[in-house]
């Protein structure tokens, strides 16, 4: 019989050792559920101290502690005591029962067992957050407190909070047999898992601090309230109401960008279901939250929020296991998707920059670069000012390297196979792919921290957005998959200007989203062209791209068809009145030269007048950009 890991398992010596592996089975599944019991009875306590919070119920029992009101039973008590005083009783009972388990758990492991450490940790951080509960009722940093003081104390009590369901989750998941997490060998991944777990923690702290703004400065009305949160003489912790779903955002996207990559390089069926609990429960607790705000968070409200972000912090934390369980295949030992084995290029220092600048793609991202920055003097309406330029060039251009790079990790099999990429540094392994997963999630974290820091929070999320929709929805969803691939996923290319412009104003602009939509239907004219240049490669490589799947004479049909499309959106910030005279000539002539060179194609499409058309579709996007971007400073 196989038990789980660090379980002690007798050697079968005699014919009645199956008796006793019986009982110690028995013994195993009464200590699994005994464990499930304390964390739900645990997620129970947590939600009553939030009803505690949320009454103003937090000195119930004055500033006394462990006493309620100077007295061991407060008989005949006011309610606000009876509510604080049950949260004491009930709470007090979850130390001796995580004792108890840790005692159980000597029994039936071996001394070093990561059960054995779990169910440690359980007792560690029930007295830990029994502390730091009566640090905030005997420094009276309850009910109607307002300080900067109880607002950091009750990001530690969270804190406490979700490391304590965790070390017990860990028990749960651990007693009911879940593969024993593996910290060495782990490659760049484990790091990137570990991020996710503290983005997590980030986000329930950032809960806790909006929920307590909630409590104490409620608004009557949901304009009233969205007034307070944007106002410069509101309370802070009203203000601080506004990050809390920014943050949120950025971390359910951060949450799709690593499980996904984990998904793919870890071949776990445990995974992927643990995967897409997370993703699910990520879903219904952002619609949730939306609601919260409509309703204006009522108290039962608040109380499903803080249940949900429970549970979702478990089921993280057992994906994050079970992606670095003991036997889990690494993928990316070998390449993606068991891609042919490559032999090892020694190279220089030197070689080595010009390698890992190559995983960046340059060449691919610089006209998509140079349209986040023209969207800036068009947002600006001039010059943005040269800290916040450079900024965004270097935090743009990092997010997209960091899609490139991982994006060579996860199709290394399809580069290997391809004479145009068959040069690429994960390819000839002149970087491996763990260094080169590592430097992805490097960048995509330093851009993100950089344009938040530089910029605004808003802006950091655009680029994280477009890094997690070309690695997520192009490249693993869709690029093996359908010709629609650069349909859709070339929405992620979308994503520059979008982050040039919120950078100058903190906010989406209508003629923002325009310039979004510009982009996403010129690119299946732009890439499609490329796509009829090499689509033997595609071919080869196995790749769905339109020429392969429809032949060329489709492809050309689809060229015209979205060059027609894209003339008709570049028309918009006419329409909207954001530019002027100088972008109304300049766009009929480029869309002019654009409407004739796709239809010209389809009357002779031999391969110069396809790279004719290819090279004059990047100058036209540049063009435009940069001609709306001098028509707005001149018009504003």
């Amino acid at each position: 019989m196989v038990f789980g890991p660090g379980l002690r398992v007798q050697p079968r010596l005699h014919l009645h050792n199956g008796a006793m592996e019986s009982a110690e089975a028995r013994s195993r599944r009464r200590f699994a559920k005994f464990a499930t019991f304390l964390l739900g009875f645990t997620m129970l306590v947590i939600v009553w101290g939030a009803f505690v919070r949320a009454s103003l119920s937090g000195d119930g029992c004055g500033a006394h502690w462990p006493l309620c009101n100077g007295v061991v039973v407060p008989l005949g008590a006011e309610t606000e005591t009876l509510i604080e005083y049950f949260h004491r009783l009930t709470s007090g009972l979850c130390l001796p029962l995580a004792i108890a388990l840790y005692v159980w758990s000597r029994r039936i492991s071996e001394p070093r067992s990561a059960l054995r450490k779990a169910a440690g940790l359980s007792v560690v951080f029930m007295v830990t957050e029994a502390l730091v509960g009566a640090w905030l009722v005997l420094k009276e940093l309850v009910a109607e407190n307002d300080s900067i003081f109880r607002a950091i104390w009750m990001a530690v009590h969270l804190a406490n909070t979700f490391l304590l369901l965790g070390a017990i989750g860990m028990t749960v998941y651990l007693a009911r047999g879940g593969p024993v997490p593996r910290l060495r060998g782990q490659g760049s991944l484990f790091p990137a898992l570990l991020l996710a777990l503290v983005a997590m923690l980030v986000l329930g702290v950032s809960g806790a601090v909006t929920a307590l703004g909630d409590t104490l400065f409620p608004s009557r009305s949901l304009i009233e309230g969205l007034k307070q949160d944007v106002s410069p003489t509101a309370h802070f912790l009203i203000r601080l109401r506004l990050f809390h779903p920014l943050i949120a955002t950025s971390v359910g996207l951060y949450l799709v960008l690593v499980l996904g990559v984990a998904a793919s390089l870890r071949r776990s069926p445990l995974l992927l279901r643990l995967n897409r609990w997370v993703l699910g429960l990520f879903a219904a607790q952002m619609v949730h939250g939306f609601l919260n705000v409509l309703t204006l968070a009522p108290i039962p409200m608040q109380l499903m929020h803080l249940f949900l972000a429970d549970v979702l912090w478990l089921s993280l934390l057992w994906a994050v296991a079970a992606a670095l369980g003991e036997g889990v295949p690494q993928v990316e030992t070998q390449g993606a998707h068991e891609g042919p084995p490559a032999a090892v290029e020694p190279v220089g220092a030197r070689a080595m920059v010009q390698a890992y600048v190559a995983l960046t793609k340059p060449r691919v991202i610089s006209l998509l670069l140079f349209t986040a920055l023209t969207a800036m003097f068009a947002a600006a309406g001039g010059w943005p000012g040269m800290g916040l330029f450079l900024a965004v060039a270097l935090g743009g251009y990092m997010a997209a390297g960091a899609a490139n790079a991982i994006n060579m990790v996860l199709e290394r099999d399809l580069d290997a196979k391809m004479t145009r990429t068959s040069r690429r540094p994960t390819v000839t392994q002149a970087i491996s792919s763990r260094n080169a997963l590592a430097f992805g999630f490097a960048l995509a974290t330093g851009s993100f921290a950089l344009l938040w820091a530089a910029a605004n929070l808003l802006s950091a999320v655009m680029a994280l957005s477009g890094l997690v929709f070309y690695v997520m929805v192009y490249t693993l969803l869709l690029k093996r998959r359908t010709w629609q691939n650069i349909v859709i996923g070339g929405a992620a290319g979308a994503f520059p200007p979008l982050v040039g412009w919120t950078a100058v104003t903190g906010q989406l602009h209508p003629l923002a989203l325009t310039l979004f939509a510009i982009i996403f239907m010129w690119t299946p004219v732009h890439f499609w062209a490329l796509s009829l240049l090499i689509k033997d490669d595609y071919a080869r490589a196995g790749v769905p791209m339109l020429p392969v799947v429809h032949g060329e004479r489709v492809t050309l049909l689809q060229i015209a068809l979205y060059a027609v499309l894209t003339a008709l959106v570049s028309v918009m910030p006419l329409l909207q009145g954001h530019v002027g005279w100088m972008y109304l000539w300049a766009s009929v002539l480029l869309n002019g030269a654009l409407l004739l060179r796709s239809v010209g194609l389809l009357q002779r499409s031999d391969r110069p007048r396809i790279v004719s058309f290819y090279k004059f579709s990047m100058a036209y996007l540049g063009l435009l950009f940069l001609v709306l971007a001098v028509d707005r400073s001149w018009l504003i």
